[in-house]
């Protein structure tokens, strides 16, 4: 996957920030120390799952379009496949929190927010993962780009993603938006960016559901 699509090339920090806490550590510790430097920086910290909320209630209003909408897992970088934490900077470096994580992976994130909260608009005649149907005419996909903290001043949660409609009967995309937003954290925890993506997560399904229904309008189902 190409993830500086939009930028130019990314230098991605291969290490954790506490992974470079211990890493200065045990460089300025002679032999002696270096095995209880090591132990010392992965003492047992207890490692902090967070998870997003997402609409429970899914009723088909009666003027529903007649579409089926079929979410399939975005494209990504490796650091949004996996479940850690990514953080960032203005420039380009990056970086993973080894104890702060997703309960799930970005990826799969966006993917459940997008089926349940268009499901749960009620404007839609069946909204389903990829997987669990495969008579939908219509394709969700896209490619996801950033879902990180970015330490400015506020901490922002940066979403930034390309959605896209592909109709599967003639094989076209027919319909697609780019998402990007950064929602102010309140303070500098882990835990205010959470809340702040949750908002941006929730804010990008509105945006989204907005879309689809100005373009259903504009082409009728025959």
């Amino acid at each position: 996957m190409r993830y500086a699509l939009f930028r130019a090339p990314q230098k991605i920090a291969p290490t954790t920030r506490n992974d470079r806490l211990c890493g200065c550590f045990i460089a300025a510790c002679g032999i002696a120390a270096f095995t209880v430097g090591l132990w010392g920086c992965g003492s047992g910290r207890p490692i902090k799952y967070y998870q997003l909320n997402y609409p429970t209630t899914a009723t088909v209003a009666p003027d529903a379009i007649d579409a089926t909408l079929m979410v399939h897992t975005f494209e990504a970088s490796h650091l949004y496949l996996d479940d850690k934490i990514v953080y960032g900077f203005d420039g380009p470096e990056m970086g993973t929190y080894e104890t702060q994580r997703w309960a799930e992976p970005p990826v799969e994130i966006l993917q459940n927010a997008l089926v349940r909260g268009l499901r749960s608009s009620g404007r839609f005649r069946g909204v389903y993962t990829l997987r669990a149907d495969t008579n939908g005419q219509f394709i969700v996909a896209g490619q996801l780009y950033d879902f990180k903290e970015v330490d400015s001043n506020p901490i922002v949660a940066r979403l930034r993603y390309e959605v896209r409609l592909r109709d599967r009967k003639s094989g076209k995309t027919v319909w697609n938006h780019v998402y990007a937003h950064d929602e102010s954290a309140s303070d500098k925890s882990v835990s205010s960016f959470v809340t702040a993506m949750d908002k941006n997560v929730q804010r990008s399904v509105q945006e989204v559901q907005a879309g689809l229904e100005e373009y259903f309008h504009a082409h009728p189902l025959n």
